[in-house]
């Protein structure tokens, strides 16, 4: 019950950021690195809607009990045996 409510936690804060990126720019300002690597004119905006959306994504997984198996596949190269 907990993962639910901590996936659908996740997902409503991944949703706010990806829709209100712009006031995200301005209350956090922006991305150095993406302004850089992104190569875009609004790589900062494009930056926080990646992030909502890797969060969104994330409180999926956690939401239907899948995260840990994904980390652990992604994970199992870094981890001794």
């Amino acid at each position: 019950m907990l993962n639910i409510l901590i996936g659908i936690g996740l997902i409503i804060v991944g949703f706010l950021i990806t829709v209100n990126y712009e006031w995200m720019l301005r209350n956090f300002g922006r991305i150095e690195w993406a302004e850089t690597h992104l190569y875009l004119e609004g790589g900062s905006r494009f930056a926080y809607k990646i992030i909502g959306i890797l969060i969104i994504f994330v409180g999926l997984l956690v939401t239907t009990g899948l995260f840990e198996g994904v980390m652990e596949k992604i994970l199992s190269p870094l981890l001794p045996r």
